[in-house]
């Protein structure tokens, strides 16, 4: 019990510690203007920025966790390396979440100014977590996959040029079943920088499971036009169907790293693999 506390307390000073510094910085790039400016004028852009909704939402964090029991399902270490990624990007990023849960604040947080979306396929708990944070943003998504066939699906999306990967498109695809075809058209007209799977459930027969997502995922990162590759984090890897399919749609070789039960893959898009390839991986 004492373990579990001390944990607890490590985990949410880090947090603390780094949506300060985040807000810390903000407020002193304000002053960071040129000489023709006034001291006045930079201190009412400290005091718009400092009240502004990106450092709001680090405020609306900070609160809520230094009040909550409840600590986010991803270990430190695990948080961390998506935490990494954003600090290094240095902008504010485009940012996709599979799951609303007790984590969602603190990404949102830590995406100061950019843009984080949530993806839950529980209509009922995107209610109760939004009626507390009715400033997340977050979309209910229907599944027409069960895990008690994700067997199948791996041994049969190859024969449906839907999948193809050279072809496979997200958006109307009804004849792929791992394509996520009914999301928001926002999920297809942005371009994630990263896409985080955290859900759907995945641990009893009936659940949807993580198929979709991760092809999906896939999909999305594939699709890139900009720059850059995308970043696709997987939670639960201890799992036979989450680890499978993501050597199967996100490749060993695009591994980057992998700490606890989180992989973090990178991306490149379409224009850099072969339109050829009969396969993902």
């Amino acid at each position: 019990m004492q373990g579990s506390e001390r944990m607890k307390n490590r985990w949410f000073m880090w947090l603390l510690g780094t949506l300060c510094i985040i807000g810390v910085t903000l407020f002193i790039a304000s002053f960071m203007q040129t000489s023709e400016n006034s001291l006045l004028c930079s201190i009412t852009r400290a005091r718009q920025q400092l009240t502004g909704p990106t450092t709001s939402m680090q405020l609306r964090a900070i609160l809520h966790y230094a009040t909550s029991q409840i600590v986010p399902q991803q270990s430190l270490s695990e948080i961390t390396v998506t935490f990494d990624v954003l600090q290094a990007l240095n902008r504010p990023a485009n940012f996709l979440v599979f799951g609303l849960g007790h984590d969602s604040l603190m990404w949102a947080g830590l995406n100061a100014g950019g843009t984080t979306l949530f993806l839950e396929e529980d209509p009922k708990w995107v209610q109760t977590v939004l009626k507390d944070a009715p400033f997340l943003r977050a979309h209910t998504v229907h599944y027409r996959t069960q895990l008690r066939e994700a067997d199948q699906l791996l041994s049969s999306y190859r024969s449906e040029p839907a999948c193809s990967p050279a072809t496979a498109t997200l958006r109307g695809n009804e004849r792929c079943k791992l394509a996520l075809q009914n999301l928001p058209d926002e999920v297809y007209s942005t371009e994630w920088d990263l896409i985080m799977i955290d859900a759907p459930k995945g641990y009893f027969a009936e659940a949807p499971g993580r198929m979709a997502a991760i092809f999906s995922a896939a999909v999305m990162a594939r699709d890139r036009k900009g720059s850059g590759v995308t970043h696709v984090f997987l939670h639960d890897v201890d799992r036979k169907v989450e680890k499978v399919y993501a050597e199967e749609f996100l490749c060993r070789k695009q591994l980057v790293k992998g700490v606890g039960r989180l992989w973090h893959f990178e991306i490149p898009p379409r224009a850099n693999h072969s339109r050829d390839d009969a396969r993902f991986c």
